[in-house]
């Protein structure tokens, strides 16, 4: 019976580009061991079928310095800093001598050697990445962006403007630090996750007749143990409450505004927080399969089905060069072995060489994306690549997640109800009184409202708080009970308007608290998450941009979904989600509409964030894991950004279309010329420089892209 492979994950510092991610896949595959291996880009990391060491899979990526580590391995890397990096580094001076070749040519003109040698230096410092792949491509006859590079360089050198191939070296070494900076960026979003349960946890052991406590790394918590969960720590493992009570923030997992109350047999998440009391916890699941892990791993897979694809100049260099390449020689070589003029044909081949210099192609996407990127961000909009800011172009439908996107992420008190003649001020401030015990959000919404109206705050005496049902404490000489409706119905009688308001409330998916004094129900607070104000604009502004759908997708239950959606004249409201049911969702989306958006803020959200065409982070209130997680962030909390990012993301892709058929037709133009033999070396210049100009100028309209 044949043995069953060996399957090992192990993560990759290092790993550069989309193309070096397939070319060390390559290499692992080509290793005898190695049944098979898959490279996730995104989450940079490969999976291994077959019994290989670590210094084998080194060894297969030495061309791009990668570095591999154990997946379990807590240890991951030591970052680099962006600006300490080789590559930055190298382009930082690189434009220190594209500057100061312009500088002496102002001085001595461009024919003189020291701009032209301060031009050469900044081609060599900077471009010294490109040549070594571009001339080994081309000796293999591969051809990539690098390949496509140092052919444009080489045609710019040959017609001597040393001036453009500098440039355009720079700007290409700025491109690829900017696409390596945005992956970094992206990984670290692993790591937030990573960091969101405590890596260790005090956990009880029976030890003969007794029980012993002892703090052990979560790796090492086997499923049967019990936790040990103190107040305001995090919780370590999934598992089921075995004793204690308290209010659990479930918040990074489920999304749930409020803190949920949690007691004997109820089930707690890993990376949740403990706001209250103590609590005894069974762990029911491994730590590589609490709900966080799971979190994570989808995540990545999210990650890896997004590995950036190659850019339309890439793919069309491919055939675009070797094309210009034997078109040229062509021209050089066949009209004179039938006509003669060896000189002339050698001439035009050099011209036709030089009108095939793909600088205006080269220039015609990053200039325009870059312009929109920083348009965008002197906007407040954080957009972490090009890729993302294309695609945003062509979203047809956008999921709102609501705690903290589509509402403000805080409960706050939105009526008060009076029996007989109590007035609502008095009875906030009964309410406020016994409340400001506590340290629950719904006390501190209570005494927000308080302070809000102004009004002064009632001293209580002899306080005492009831497990599951709420307090009560002497106030103003009478004792006040705050709590549940359940409890108030225990202590006095309620009529039947006050359940039918009760029943209202709670159908708009409000939280009700009631205050009861002497036996009498005096009033009863409602509580619930606040819409945004600019929401509803937002929404019709979409429509206004012809986004074809807009749906809600939260972990809070379907009275409080319906209530927010109906208030937004939203039609589709998916409620009651977990992290695995919302990434579900935004596949169907994907499936129906093609192009998916996903708006978020929690931790909870990271999967679909990263499920979606386009992950959006709330920037302000929005968690680490799923600012890093997503691919644009509206910094400031500011929903009205997304508008402008969707039309800002429709003109970039508009310009970028323009700019490359600015750039072929203007090529094709003067190779035509070939054709009656008048094609001239100030042609071939003309027709390059002019189409690079054309590109750029076409590309800085996005400046003027508003709000």
């Amino acid at each position: 019976m044949a043995a069953t492979p060996i399957k090992q994950e192990y993560r990759l510092q290092n790993l550069s580009c989309a193309s070096c991610a397939a070319k060390f896949e390559k290499n692992v595959k080509a290793i005898p061991e190695v049944q098979d291996a898959q490279v996730n880009f995104g989450a940079s990391k490969i999976t291994v079928i077959g019994a290989i060491s670590v210094d084998q899979i080194e060894e297969a990526g030495a061309f791009d310095g990668i570095k591999v580590t154990q997946s379990a391995a807590k240890a991951l890397e030591n970052t680099t800093p962006f600006y300490r990096k080789k590559e930055n580094v190298l382009a930082g001076i690189s434009l220190l001598f594209v500057i100061l070749g312009y500088l002496f040519v102002g001085i001595n003109g461009e024919s003189n050697p020291l701009p032209i040698a301060m031009f050469i230096i900044a081609i060599l410092v900077g471009g010294v990445g490109i040549f070594k792949i571009g001339f080994r491509n081309l000796i293999r006859f591969e051809f990539d962006m690098k390949t496509l590079m140092t052919i444009a360089i080489i045609g710019a050198a040959i017609i001597g403007e040393w001036e453009e191939a500098a440039v355009v070296v720079f700007l290409f070494a700025v491109s690829e630090a900017l696409e390596a900076y945005s992956m970094d960026k992206a990984r670290q979003s692993i790591r937030q996750l990573m960091d969101i349960a405590p890596p260790t946890a005090i956990i009880k052991r029976a030890h003969g007749e007794h029980f012993h406590e002892l703090e052990l790394p979560t790796e090492d918590i086997e499923i049967g143990d019990i936790l040990i969960v103190k107040p305001g720590q995090k919780i370590a493992m999934d598992g089921i409450v075995i004793s204690g009570l308290s209010a659990v923030n479930q918040a990074a997992i489920t999304g749930e505004s409020i803190p949920v109350n949690k007691t004997i047999n109820d089930e707690v998440f890993a990376g949740t927080l403990n706001e209250e009391g103590a609590l005894e916890v069974r762990v029911t699941k491994r730590v590589e399969d609490t709900t966080i892990a799971k979190i994570i791993h989808l995540v990545e897979e999210a990650q890896a089905e997004k590995a950036p694809s190659q850019q339309f100049v890439d793919r069309f260099a491919k055939y675009y060069t070797p094309a210009i390449m034997i078109i040229a020689f062509l021209v050089a070589v066949i009209p004179p072995l039938l006509v003669g003029d060896w000189q002339h044909w050698i001439y035009q081949g050099l011209a036709v060489l030089v009108v095939g210099c793909p600088c205006a192609l080269v220039v015609s996407t990053p200039v325009a994306i870059v312009t929109a990127i920083g348009n965008a961000a002197r906007q407040g909009v954080l957009i972490k690549g090009g890729v993302h800011l294309e695609q945003l172009g062509h979203i047809e439908a956008v999921a709102f997640d609501k705690t903290g996107t589509l509402t403000k992420g805080q409960p706050a008190v939105t009526d008060i109800v009076t029996t007989e003649n109590w007035s609502e001020d008095y009875v906030l401030q009964l309410v406020a009184a016994v409340e400001k015990q506590s340290q629950h959000p719904l006390a501190k919404a209570i005494l927000n409202r308080l302070h809000d109206q102004k009004l002064s705050e009632l001293i209580p005496t002899d306080f005492q708080s009831v497990t599951g049902k709420g307090a009560y404490a002497t106030v103003d000489n009478q004792i006040i009970y705050v709590g549940s409706m359940k409890w108030a119905t225990s202590l006095t009688s309620v009529d039947q308007n006050i359940e039918s308001q009760v029943k209202n409330l709670q159908e708009q998916g409000k939280t009700v608290v009631a205050a009861v004094s002497n036996n009498q129900l005096i009033g009863l607070i409602a509580i619930a998450d606040q819409l945004r104000r600019e929401s509803k604009d937002v929404l019709n502004k979409l429509n206004a941009l012809k986004v074809k759908h807009m749906v809600m997708l939260t972990g809070d239950a379907e009275p409080t979904a319906q209530a927010i959606a109906t208030s937004l004249k939203m039609t589709d409201v998916r409620a009651g989600l977990l992290p695995e049911e919302k990434l579900m969702a935004i596949k169907d989306l994907r499936t129906q509409f093609g192009a998916v958006a996903m708006v978020g803020d929690g931790v909870n959200d990271a999967p679909a964030l990263a499920t979606a065409n386009v992950g959006i982070a709330m920037g302000g209130a929005g968690t680490d894991a799923a600012l890093e997680t997503a691919d644009i962030a509206l910094m400031g909390d500011d929903l009205t950004k997304l508008p402008y990012t969707i039309g800002l993301s429709r003109k970039t892709l508009r310009i970028i279309k323009e700019n490359i058929i600015f750039a072929l037709v203007l090529k094709l133009i003067a190779l035509l010329l070939v054709i009656p033999g008048w094609l001239t070396l100030w042609i071939a210049i003309f027709a390059d420089m002019g189409a690079t100009l054309l590109v750029v100028f076409n590309s800085l309209r996005l400046i003027r892209a508003k709000k």
